[in-house]
């Protein structure tokens, strides 16, 4: 699990502290940081500058002379990138400055590569104009970046302004090592919550807004779970009226920043939300589902399924399928189908949020010879509570981002709905457990901190859904050694008669 702490604070407002104090605090309270990279890393002296005057070198057919503005002053750049003009805003590595790497986007230098004012073929050069493979990206990260030249900002980017930062870059990235039974920390507001209770700050869930026009989805499209067992919660919600397009440069930057490939809004919220709730999320094209129904249910012996990356699958009975009125349009959990895949002339499209059984998953996931992200967060056992706010997040970024209508109401096949569970607690038997003399105050001050509530007539603490490890008073235990302090527990002997 990769996360920026740009958008931990999103969460978490009032955090602050440096890249290793959050990642000895979060190891330390039971989230081990594996490692963290800086993405700014070798990036120095860098602004957005724009091109005033181009002129032809006069002794290099394929070197041009650009007059360009960097706020405080204009500065002369020879370059020899085909794809600049007069009016560009592009990032400006200044004479003293760094860059991460080559135009030609190989390995990264460990200690960057250093820009000094000079001469090209006779003419005076006062800095460098850069790709973003110099700045250390890619443009699969970037996908506006042109394949063969300078980066180009949007003309809303300040003249003479941090250019890194414009890029979104001046970030650090965490790779976790999560437990599978954290099920919970497989998304950006799990760790989030627990960024806010190591450091006592208050976490600010995103306000997910009501969303849908006044028609209802119940006239456009039916859904039937024939195996409530493997899919104890299905939900889906309706757009229409699509409008393909990049997403904003802020989802961009997060996503890339996770290792994900920004393609278009659709599929960018789709992958935010993933992300941002743990929970998967698959886009149906409306208009190929036959009947217009959705059908849950296993496929039979023998069959053979074509999903979306072109490869066909053999199927068994214990495999469970997302069908239409006619034929299979996806593994259940894994991977959409490509007779239902979302095209660019898509015009009216169904968001499915599930919840399937984990262990079915991922034994399906073996026999398909098909592991996806996806996949990987179902095999281990979702809350299905979560299912609901998660596409109605989604239908919130449709809207927002003007990427069409949404359609009103829900279908939500829920039949056994998930309590939240409710846990003895005793300080005494804690604190003998642990060797510790934690006052109880303090013991539930730090459930508090992680949304556990209290019963005090019961004497039982309640652990919410999404907290699926929670079993018994051992695991009470185990939160308040976390937020107490592995080190501050005395070394003792194991006692016994």
């Amino acid at each position: 699990m990769n996360t920026t702490l740009s958008w931990i604070k999103a969460y978490v407002p009032e955090l602050s502290c440096t890249d290793q104090e959050y990642c000895d605090a979060m190891t330390m309270s039971g989230t081990k940081v594996e490692s963290y990279e800086r993405l700014d890393r070798n990036l120095e002296k860098i602004v957005v500058g724009q091109i005033e005057k181009i002129e032809k070198h006069p002794d290099a057919d394929k070197l041009i002379v650009c007059q360009v503005n960097i706020g405080a002053e204009t500065i002369q750049i020879v370059t020899g990138a085909p794809n600049v003009k007069e009016g560009d805003k592009v990032p400006v590595v200044l004479d003293g400055g760094k860059v991460a790497g080559g135009h030609d986007g190989g390995p990264l230098p460990e200690e960057g590569i250093s820009i000094k004012a000079g001469k090209l073929r006779g003419v005076p050069s006062n800095g460098m104009m850069c790709s973003i493979e110099e700045l250390g990206s890619s443009r699969d990260m970037y996908p506006e970046a042109p394949e063969n030249g300078i980066y180009i900002f949007s003309d809303d980017v300040e003249v003479g302004s941090d250019a890194i930062d414009a890029l979104g870059l001046r970030d650090t990235v965490f790779e976790y090592e999560i437990t599978s039974n954290r099920v919970d920390c497989y998304s950006v507001i799990g760790i989030a919550r627990e960024a806010a209770a190591t450091f006592r700050k208050t976490f600010t869930a995103p306000s997910v807004t009501k969303t849908g026009n006044d028609e209802d989805i119940n006239d456009y499209l039916k859904v039937r779970v024939e195996n409530s067992r493997l899919c104890p919660r299905y939900c889906a919600r309706m757009v229409k009226n699509i409008r393909l397009a990049p997403s904003p440069r802020w989802m961009q930057r997060r996503l890339a920043a996770s290792g994900i490939r920004p393609i278009n809004n659709i599929v960018d919220i789709t992958n935010y939300v993933m992300e941002e709730y743990g929970q998967p999320m698959h886009a149906f094209n409306y208009d190929q589902l036959a009947g217009h129904e959705i059908i849950v249910k296993c496929a039979k012996d023998g069959d053979v399924f074509q999903t979306l990356d072109g490869q066909e699958r053999k199927l068994d009975s214990t495999i469970l399928m997302i069908n239409d009125g006619e034929k299979e349009v996806g593994i259940a959990g894994i991977m959409g189908g490509e007779n239902s895949k979302i095209t660019d002339n898509v015009q009216t499209m169904v968001f499915e949020s599930a919840c399937f059984n984990g262990t079915n998953i991922r034994l399906s996931a073996k026999k398909a010879g098909l592991r996806t992200d996806a996949s990987g967060k179902y095999e281990k056992g979702l809350d299905p509570n979560t299912a609901e706010e998660a596409v109605n997040r989604a239908c919130q970024l449709i809207e927002e981002l003007g990427a069409g209508e949404v359609v009103g109401g829900i279908i939500d096949l829920y039949p056994e709905k998930r309590t939240s569970k409710r846990i003895p607690f005793d300080a005494v038997k804690i604190n003998r457990l642990l060797g510790t003399d934690i006052p109880e105050e303090t013991m539930l001050s730090y459930f508090k901190t992680i949304e556990l509530d209290y019963d005090p007539e019961t004497k039982e603490v309640i652990a919410p859904t999404w907290r699926q490890d929670l079993e018994r008073m051992a695991d009470l235990a185990e939160e308040v050694a976390r937020f107490y302090g592995y080190d501050k527990i005395p070394v003792t002997l194991p006692s016994g008669e």
